[in-house]
Order: structure tokens, then C-alpha cells, then sequence
């Protein structure tokens, strides 16, 4: 099964923005969430098969958001790649302690993001 919708949960519209127009332009169909409520509820709404998730954000923090989604059964398996711009390694093992199946830094190297988003697929 090949990755085609992708929900990116980003409180900033520029990095919103910025991550849309690379992934429409492979090919991908995307939604967006400005925050982990609005994600959740979209989540359950129309199930993404992949999430891109920050983790600096008002409301509940993408560490939270993660664990959530990780820990309710109907959404387990849809993988949650963290992109934020926390770049120590213990943030990294945190959000994949937290149920992401992988963590990218800002600024998001795009052929990075699509050989992570191949590999899943």
C-alpha cells in the first residue's frame, strides 16, 4: 500500500505551506490541521495514511497529540512522522517513545521527507 493522504498538523501557515507544496507536487493529496485538537478530530473524520506532526504548538503539545493517536486502537496504525524544529537527540527518542515512526528537523530536507515517506510505504 503506497502513502497517498498525508494530514500535516503544524500551528505555523508557513511551514504548513512550505511541507503542502512539496508533497502536491509528488503526487500526494494533503489536509492540514493547525493544532493536535483539530488533528484528532480530523484524524477520526477521514483517516490520513500518514501524519506529519510538529511538536511545538498551543494546546497540546505533538508529543501529546502522538501518544494519543498511538494508544487508540483505530488509529494505531496510521504512522506519524514528527517534523519539528527541536533537534536534540533525546526529543528524537522521546517522539518515537511516544508511538512516531520517525522524526525529521526543520527546515524538512524534502527528498529526506520523501525517502521517509517511501520507506513507510
Amino acid at each position: 500500500m503506497s502513502i497517498q493522504r498525508i494530514l500535516i498538523v503544524d500551528d505555523s501557515p508557513t511551514e504548513r505551506y512550505y511541507l503542502t507544496d512539496i508533497l502536491v507536487k509528488n503526487g500526494f493529496t494533503v489536509s492540514t490541521a493547525e493544532n493536535g485538537e483539530e488533528a484528532i478530530s480530523k484524524i477520526k473524520a477521514d483517516k490520513p495514511e500518514l501524519i506529519l506532526m510538529d511538536v511545538v504548538m498551543p494546546g497540546a503539545n505533538g508529543f501529546q497529540v502522538t501518544r494519543s493517536i498511538a494508544r487508540d486502537p483505530d488509529l494505531a496504525n496510521v504512522p506519524i512522522i514528527i517534523c519539528s524544529s527541536k533537534n536534540q537527540e533525546t526529543d528524537r527518542i522521546w517522539g518515537i517513545r511516544q508511538g512516531a515512526r520517525d522524526y525529521l528537523v526543520k527546515p524538512v530536507d524534502p527528498s529526506l521527507l520523501l525517502e521517509k515517506i517511501a520507506a513507510l510505504g
